[in-house]
Formats: structure tokens, C-alpha cells, sequence
């Protein structure tokens, strides 16, 4: 082969990693709903997938809370995130311009557990109808952001019960996150708790002695929750069409290990009006301006 010809291959070879190289960071992050080794593990390994999937370099931020999630991403800090129904709207709301483009299968109907210490003995009816007795106790909901753990359970006990949680409990507390709301209703430090119910079926189907510590005695009607969202600027930074590819990407994301992680099935295509129910539950609750 000449020579010039072998320079020409390597040079090309050579070129290609570079360009990838060259490309601006892609940052993204997710509310931060569960204990923090588990979403460093599971958002690692979607780093590694979408960077190769882009072929952009990709990394992974983890946040404090939920509106670190969001302010981040109005700050630009990331361009991508995992949100919650309402932290999403958030996240949307202040940066015009930016929208949801994925959501797990299970997202499109989503329900809060009510759960509750067994000692209580409280159970769930038969009926499916909200539990009565629970006036007088302690309640803890997870972050004040969290959709499933806050805004969904908390717009459903005023619905029911006409009565805003702290007329209606004895103490009322914000965990932070569904696996602590776990675990402390477990404890006995609160007799009641509202969380995600992916968290909890996966204690139970784990035998953790937090959910045999505890019962559900209440679901609430399904509604949109958890999104992948996108700022609307990134076709600027890397290309048209980049927000469609990032969607593509995500849709077509079959690793079990990885879906297994969030726990969801696979991800489907979203948009922004899915998300109007949370957007005006949000503001009758005046969580949104």
C-alpha cells in the first residue's frame, strides 16, 4: 500500500475520536428520590450509554435536592434531566423553550402509596376506598418538589378529607426522599407516609425489614409523572436535530440492568401537555406561581 495512503488512513483514524474529543460536555442529573449510591450507580451507567449512543462525551451531576435539580438546570449547569412530574414543570416553566421528550412506560400512570406503620393497624379496604382513622396521627410526605411524595398525596388528602395535613395530622414532616419516608414510617418515628410506589414494591419484592414493618392502606388514581427533559438551546451546541437524537436514544434503551435500576420497563416519547394536569394541580396548591 503507499505510503500516502497509510498516512491518510491514520490521519482519518486519528481525526475521529478527536472530534468526539472536541464536542462540548453533555451534563445531566435526576432529582434526587432514592439513596445516593443508587443513583450514582444507575445514572453512571446512563452516562456511559448515551455518551456512546451520541457520541458526545456525557457526564452524570448529582444534586442535593430537588431544587438544586432544577436550578441547575435553569443555570445551565445541565442540560438534561431525570425529573419528577412537578419538578419537570418547574424545570420547564424557567427555561422557556425546553421540553419533556421521554418518560418511562410506567409514567403514564403513576400512583403515590399511603403507607403505615403495622402497629397501627390500619389496613388497606377492600373497596379500594381512603382509609378511615387517620386523623391524629404523624404523616411524613418525601421532598417538598416530589410529585408522588408530596403534590399527588397532598392534593388528594385535601380532595378527600376537605382539610389541609396539618389540621388533619398531629405532625407533619418532609423525609426528603422515598426511601427515607420508608424508612421511617418502618421505625415508628411517623405512623403514616406517602411515597412512590416503584420504591416500595421493590423493598417488598427485596423481604427488607422496612416493608414488612409496614402495610399500604391506600393508592391513589393514576396520574403523568417521572420525565426526561431538555433544555431548548442544546441544537445549538451540538447540532440540529441533537434534542431528537438524545429522544431516540433514550427510547431505545433495552439494557436490562439499567431499566431495571429506575425499575421501568423502557422509555416512550413524551411532550410538555402531558404534563398540564401537574402543572395546574401544582397551581391550586399554589406550589407554582
Amino acid at each position: 500500500m503507499p505510503t500516502t495512503r497509510i498516512c491518510a488512513l491514520v490521519l482519518a483514524a486519528l481525526a475521529a475520536p478527536a472530534a468526539a474529543q472536541d464536542a462540548p460536555t453533555l451534563y445531566f442529573s435526576a432529582i434526587p428520590d432514592n439513596d445516593e449510591t443508587k443513583l450514582e450507580a444507575r445514572f453512571g451507567k446512563v452516562a456511559d450509554y448515551l455518551e456512546e449512543a451520541l457520541d458526545v462525551p456525557v457526564e452524570y451531576v448529582p444534586v442535593k435536592d430537588y431544587a438544586a435539580s432544577v436550578t441547575a438546570f435553569r443555570n445551565d449547569q445541565i442540560q438534561l434531566a431525570w425529573f419528577g412530574g412537578l419538578s419537570g414543570v418547574q424545570a420547564r416553566l424557567a427555561v422557556p423553550g425546553s421540553r419533556a421528550i421521554a418518560q418511562g412506560m410506567e409514567d403514564e400512570t403513576f400512583v403515590t402509596y399511603f403507607i403505615a406503620n403495622a402497629e397501627t393497624g390500619l389496613a388497606e379496604p377492600e373497596d379500594g376506598s381512603f382509609p378511615e382513622g387517620l386523623e391524629g396521627r404523624s404523616f411524613t410526605f418525601g421532598s417538598q418538589s416530589s410529585t408522588s411524595g408530596r403534590l399527588m398525596p397532598e392534593y388528594h388528602l385535601r380532595r378527600i378529607t376537605g382539610e389541609a395535613p396539618r389540621d388533619l395530622f398531629s405532625e407533619v414532616g418532609f423525609s426528603g426522599d422515598h426511601g427515607q419516608t420508608l424508612r421511617l414510617v418502618a421505625s415508628g418515628a411517623y405512623d403514616l407516609g406517602a411515597l412512590n410506589y416503584t420504591v416500595y414494591d421493590e423493598a417488598v419484592a427485596d423481604g427488607t425489614p422496612e416493608a414488612e414493618a409496614t402495610d399500604i392502606i391506600w393508592r391513589t388514581p393514576p396520574y403523568p409523572d417521572y420525565n426526561w427533559t431538555i433544555r431548548g438551546d442544546v441544537d445549538d451546541r451540538w447540532g440540529e436535530g441533537f434534542a431528537e437524537r438524545v429522544q431516540q436514544a433514550l427510547i431505545a434503551l433495552d439494557d436490562p440492568e439499567i431499566l431495571d435500576s429506575f425499575p421501568r420497563s423502557g422509555f416512550i416519547a413524551a411532550d410538555n401537555d402531558l404534563y398540564m394536569p401537574i402543572e395546574d394541580t401544582a397551581r391550586e396548591l399554589d406550589l407554582i406561581d
